[in-house]
């Protein structure tokens, strides 16, 4: 759903934050480069991968831990705006059936491009043709997004409001990413997401929560934000002045003494994210609904139990000025 307007530990955190801005179209990689460069963040050899590709570096922003970053000065205000406008509680926007949530599929190096048609954002969407075949999966509902990581040069293309023609597929708007990089899309660009954010890095994903963690912010959605956008997005999608509605990109951290000890299973493994790496504002819809893909691994009996979880056990964090 979108509307268009046009310490040193700290820092470093701060500098994964969306310190590069594309001025081009990203480029396709080179996977022992891109191994070689993934940086180790507390411990770890490198970030959350898909088919053998990273999605995006360890140090990116989606991957980086925000539990010692500072919080916004105005979060008890945004929280309070927030849980005003409705949808109190947190919401699984996926689970058990196979239709609900955001699918993606992985495909080979050599996969065939085919033309891609945009039909309303042309001017901020990256150029086809796509390796996207005619098969890929499309998200169920008027969004309509496909995602697809193409293996070997470790890209990724999404659509928006995707539908197949005979030669390839028209959207509304698409992207290209660089998994093995930080650069942002163009200030002011849209992407699949109204944000201007790549979907795939923010879903909660069946791989992942099988090994008990899931180490990467989650995308997120709320009724109403404000005009403005905080790197890694680059995008906005409301004329509201409101600085205490989130502004695309606003990340938020479950609060320190919030008792997570009552929950079990998979709304366990998310709360853990949710307090260590947080939500990321991605585009209107529902308040407090986040991602997944669709997967035969969701319990929707563990899942519910975060529908208990208020809005108010989140902190609104800061990670850098609102832009635009």
């Amino acid at each position: 759903m979108r509307s268009f307007t046009t310490g040193a530990a700290v820092l470093s955190l701060l500098i994964g934050f969306g310190a590069l801005s594309a001025s081009a179209a990203p480029s396709s990689i080179d996977v022992a480069a891109t191994a070689s460069a993934v940086a180790v963040r507390e411990g770890r050899s490198g970030g959350p991968s898909v088919g053998g590709c990273p999605t995006f570096p360890a140090d990116n922003a989606w991957n980086s831990d925000i539990t010692a970053l500072p919080r916004r000065s105005n979060s008890d205000a945004m929280i309070a705006r927030i849980q005003g406008i409705g949808g109190r509680n947190l919401h699984p926007d996926f689970g058990e059936n196979p239709s609900y949530g955001i699918p993606f599929v992985v495909v080979p190096a050599g996969q065939a491009l085919v033309s891609i048609h945009y039909t309303a954002y042309g001017s901020q969407s990256d150029p086809g043709p796509f390796p996207i075949p005619l098969s890929a999966p499309v998200e169920s509902g008027s969004d309509a997004h496909v995602l697809v990581v193409r293996q070997g040069t470790c890209d990724l293309f999404e659509l928006f409001a995707a539908s197949r023609t005979n030669a390839g597929w028209d959207a509304q708007s698409g992207a290209r990413f660089n998994l093995g990089s930080n650069a942002l899309r163009p200030e002011g660009w849209t992407s699949a997401d109204a944000a201007g954010l790549a979907i795939l890095p923010g879903l909660a994903r069946c791989d992942e929560v099988s090994t008990g963690r899931i180490e990467h912010a989650i995308r997120v959605t709320f009724g109403q934000t404000q005009a403005g956008w905080i790197h890694p997005a680059t995008h906005a999608a409301s004329s509201s002045n409101d600085q205490n509605l989130p502004a695309m990109g606003q990340r938020f951290r479950l609060r320190a003494d919030f008792d997570i000890s009552p929950f079990t299973g998979q709304a366990r493994i998310l709360l853990e994210a949710f307090r260590h790496f947080g939500l990321i504002t991605a585009d209107n819809g529902s308040n407090w609904f986040f991602g997944g893909s669709p997967g035969a691994c969701w319990h929707d009996a563990e899942l519910n139990q975060l529908k208990s979880v208020p809005g108010t056990a989140f902190e609104a964090v800061d990670t850098g000025p609102v832009l635009g």
